[in-house]
C-alpha cells in the first residue's frame, strides 16, 4: 500500500465531505478512492471516517490522524522543492490560480512575459471561479478578489476593484437615467448569481454612507459575469458586476455605468500564498515580476 497516496486521498475526502467529490476532483475512480482509504484504516487498525449515505465525517482518531498527515505531506513537498533546487534558483513548475475572466485578461499576459524571462520555470495556470485550496490542490499562488478571511496565508495587496451597475444606452433612452438605486428598479435586470445570489443589490446610501440593499426582480439570472455583461450589452437589462468584467464594453460604448455615487467600497485584490519558512525562488521572482504590473493595471480606469 502506498501510504502517502492514501493520505492524500483521505485528505481530499475529508475536505470535500464525500468520496464521490474527492473522486471527481482528483480524477481517480470512486472505487479506487474507497479501497485506498479502507486499506489505510485496515493498516492502522482504526476507523478514520464515519460514512453515511450523504456525507462522511471524521472520527476523533481521524481528526488527529488527518492533522498529522497534512503536516507530513506539506513537509515532504517542501523537502522535494529544496532537493530540486527551487529555493536557490528560479526553476521548476509554478502553479497559479485566478478567476476565469480576470485570469484571461490580466494574469495570462503576465505569465507569457514571465515565461519568456525565465526559461527554467514552467507555469500551470488554473482558471476557476471557485476558490481552490492552495495546499490540497497543490497551488503555489492565487488571485483573490474580495475580503480575505483570517488565515495563515500571506497576502500581497495589488489593488482594489469597483462593483458597478451598467446598462445599455438604448435602455437608458427607454427608461431614463436613474438618480437613485430605488429609481433603477424600473430597469429590467440581469442578475449575476455569484455576486448577488439573492438578487438584492448592495449600495451605499449617499446621505448616511451606510450600506443598503435594494431588491431587483431579474428577467435573466446567469452564473457567469461574461454572460451577464453580454446580455446587458444586448439590452436585456441592467447588471451588477465587478468593474473589470465590463470595462471593455464600457470603453466600446456598449454599456454605461450608472449610480456611481452609490457604489459600495471597492473590494481588495490580493495575491496570496501559503505561509512557509523560505519562499521558493520561482515564487519570489513571480511576485517581483507580477505585482508592479498588476498594480498598474488595477489603477487604470
Amino acid at each position: 500500500m502506498d501510504r502517502l497516496e492514501a493520505m492524500r486521498l483521505l485528505l481530499r475526502v475529508a475536505d470535500r465531505g464525500s468520496f464521490s467529490a474527492a473522486s471527481r476532483d482528483l480524477g481517480v475512480p470512486l472505487a479506487t478512492v474507497s479501497r485506498k482509504v479502507n486499506e489505510l484504516e485496515a493498516h492502522l487498525g482504526a476507523k478514520l471516517l464515519v460514512r453515511t449515505t450523504r456525507k462522511v465525517a471524521l472520527t476523533d482518531t481521524g481528526v488527529a490522524y488527518l492533522a498529522s498527515a497534512r503536516r507530513i505531506l506539506e513537509e515532504i513537498e517542501e523537502t522535494e522543492r529544496i532537493a530540486s533546487g527551487e529555493f536557490h534558483a528560479p526553476r521548476g513548475e509554478l502553479t497559479l490560480t485566478a478567476p476565469v475572466l480576470f485570469g484571461r485578461l490580466h494574469i495570462l499576459p503576465i505569465v507569457t512575459d514571465f515565461l519568456a524571462a525565465h526559461p527554467e520555470i514552467n507555469v500551470r495556470l488554473l482558471l476557476s471561479d471557485r476558490n481552490l485550496h492552495l495546499l490540497d490542490d497543490h497551488v503555489d499562488m492565487a488571485v483573490r478578489i474580495g475580503r480575505l478571511p483570517d488565515s495563515t496565508m500571506i497576502a500581497t495587496n495589488i489593488g482594489s476593484m469597483r462593483t458597478v451597475v451598467c446598462v445599455s444606452p438604448k435602455l437608458i433612452d427607454a427608461y431614463g437615467m436613474p438618480g437613485t438605486p430605488e429609481e433603477a428598479v424600473r430597469f429590467p435586470c440581469v442578475n449575476f448569481d455569484f455576486l448577488s445570489p439573492a438578487s438584492n443589490w448592495l449600495f451605499r446610501s449617499a446621505e448616511t454612507g451606510q450600506a443598503t440593499e435594494v431588491a431587483f426582480s431579474p428577467r435573466l439570472s446567469v452564473s457567469t459575469a461574461e454572460a451577464a455583461v453580454e446580455a446587458a450589452a444586448q439590452g436585456v437589462g441592467a447588471t451588477r458586476v465587478l468593474h473589470y468584467q465590463c470595462a471593455q464594453q464600457v470603453r466600446d460604448g456598449a454599456l454605461r455605468i450608472i449610480l456611481e455615487d452609490f457604489e459600495v467600497d471597492p473590494v481588495p485584490v490580493h495575491l496570496i500564498h501559503a505561509a512557509r519558512g523560505a519562499l521558493p525562488s520561482k515564487m519570489r521572482v513571480f511576485l517581483d515580476f507580477a505585482v508592479p504590473v498588476l498594480r498598474a493595471k488595477l489603477r487604470s480606469p
